[in-house]
């Protein structure tokens, strides 16, 4: 099992993300490249420390919304969505190279990752912006989504890699979308709550929908959200409860060794 959480979103003078606690317990950073967070020196120095720490990089790409977080919708039209989708990418793999790694998957952020889950149009637009950056990288990369989504569904179709992640600290609809954050309740703040869920998806136990339903999800990747109080606690005591069920934590792609940047 993967265990991703969402990196490099401070920018300027502002800090938002423990990046350096965080990276000391995931397999998979998911790194902001500058259009809801992160700016230049902030994706290099993720980039830096990921490779160091052999931890998967990759692409957290959103909508050009930085004074809302990438948290607010957004209609755009198809082909300017695919061209940022792709210049995000690209933009990340300058600082990931350069730091002897590459971008080794991509996963859509907020506003954008809730609208791709049915919006076919919107996700046809991002999987051509990932198929852009795949060709320019002379290989497919992996997309990381909610499991059922379009998103992922016309990613597989597009020959792209799919993995299918799980959010512990979010709750769920009976059908298996995301609460909105609008809604009380959205966000799971009970640290023995949300390392419970995370222990249960990956040990193929059913977790709680917010109507008390039970529900099974199939996932190879874990998502802590790196800007909710208490995550780099909360991330180490999923990886520390998940070694203790017996679960394998390790990146669901390879990545780069710091030594010499080979994969």
């Amino acid at each position: 099992m993967d265990l991703n959480a969402d990196l490099g979103e401070g920018f300027g003078r502002w800090s938002l993300t423990d990046d350096a606690g965080l990276l000391a317990s995931v397999t998979s950073a998911n790194v902001a490249c500058g259009f809801h967070g992160g700016d230049p020196v902030t994706m290099r120095r993720v980039c830096a420390d990921a490779v160091s720490g052999s931890v998967a990089i990759g692409a957290q790409v959103s909508y050009r919304d930085l004074a809302g977080f990438g948290r607010r919708a957004m209609d755009m039209p198809a082909d300017e969505l695919a061209a940022e989708v792709a210049y995000q990418v690209g933009a990340l793999e300058v600082f990931a190279a350069g730091a002897g790694g590459g971008v080794d998957y991509v996963k859509p952020h907020g506003a954008l990752y809730n609208r791709v889950v049915a919006d076919a149009e919107q996700a046809k637009a991002v999987v051509d912006g990932v198929l852009l950056a795949s060709t320019a990288f002379g290989e497919a990369l992996p997309v990381l989504g909610l499991p059922g989504s379009e998103l992922l569904r016309l990613a597989a179709a597009a020959g792209l890699p799919i993995v299918a992640e799980a959010f512990p600290d979010r709750a769920y609809l009976p059908d298996g979308t995301l609460v909105p954050r609008s809604r009380e309740g959205a966000v799971i703040e009970d640290a023995d709550a949300v390392v419970d869920r995370a222990v249960a998806v990956a040990t193929g136990r059913a977790v709680t929908a917010i109507d008390g339903t039970p529900l099974s999800i199939e996932a190879e990747s874990l998502c802590v959200h790196g800007d909710t109080a208490g995550a780099v606690e909360v991330a180490a005591r999923v990886r520390a409860a998940l070694a203790e069920a017996g679960v394998d934590v390790r990146p669901f792609v390879g990545v780069a060794d710091a030594g010499d940047g080979a994969w």
